[in-house]
């Protein structure tokens, strides 16, 4: 579990964040959404370490983040792997490369452990065999296979993903959505993702939380979101006319 207590976050005279405090459970998709401006990024990076909140805590579990001296905050990132929004590849790496980086970086296994990590996470996200392509000579959709090929490769147990369907089709939106989800549930995983994909609300929103100006506006799950009366979660969701009828429909007896 991770644990938001009480986070603030200003840059100069701006207040982010104003008093956010959220559970993020462990083996669950959890998801931040609202709109652009809302806080979500800035939130995401305070719970990752990225950012350091104003005031508040950062709890992993039972040890507070924000009091780690700089071993114990290394061995804590060794238990994180991160999704980033854009993939955030290594051009002139390889597939195989790319995805052995953190094993290189905060290990010291041998060329062929660090071999063996990265065939199974390439067969886990269903890309055997792509180990010597470079990103370039794939696609959008691989690209972010590769991505979380290599944010799980220290078998972490805590994931953060940054808008991980930003840029793909519908289909592989679904197919990365999926992906998440069973890696997260088979290895008992804290997952936290920011997004903006109605799809991702829906379809894998085990714990949904509405940010609104810098504040939790709502929280909840998936099945919750059709009969909720909170309005800025209706402004939200059903911004189009077509998801108004989809709800509409859904409460008809």
């Amino acid at each position: 579990m991770i644990r938001a207590k009480n986070i603030f976050k200003s840059f100069g005279t701006q207040e982010v964040l104003k008093d956010i405090s959220i559970d993020f459970e462990t083996g669950k998709c959890n998801l931040i959404i609202g709109r652009s401006g809302a806080g979500k990024t800035v939130l995401l990076k305070i719970l990752a370490g990225l950012l350091t909140p104003t005031r508040g805590e950062v709890w992993y579990d039972d040890t507070n983040f924000l009091t780690l001296g700089k071993q114990e905050v290394r061995e804590i990132r060794m238990k994180v792997g991160m999704l980033f929004q854009g993939s955030a590849l290594f051009d002139s790496m390889t597939v195989e490369e790319n995805i052995r980086f953190p094993l290189d970086m905060f290990t010291n296994k041998t060329r062929k452990e660090k071999l063996d990590r990265v065939n199974y996470c390439l067969e886990r996200v269903n890309l055997k065999d792509n180990n010597d392509k470079f990103p370039s000579e794939l696609s959008g959709g691989m690209q972010k296979r590769v991505g979380i090929a290599r944010s799980i490769v220290l078998k972490p147990m805590y994931l953060f993903c940054d808008e991980p369907n930003s840029g793909l089709d519908p289909k592989t939106s679904i197919l990365i959505d999926n992906l998440i989800e069973s890696i997260t549930e088979e290895n008992n995983i804290t997952t936290i993702i920011n997004t903006h994909d109605m799809n991702s609300v829906m379809e894998i929103g085990d714990r949904i939380n509405l940010l609104y100006q810098g504040k939790l506006a709502w929280a909840g799950n998936k099945s919750e979101v059709l009969e909720s009366d909170n309005e800025l979660l209706k402004d939200f969701i059903f911004a189009s006319p077509f998801l108004q009828k989809l709800r509409q429909a859904a409460l008809e007896p």
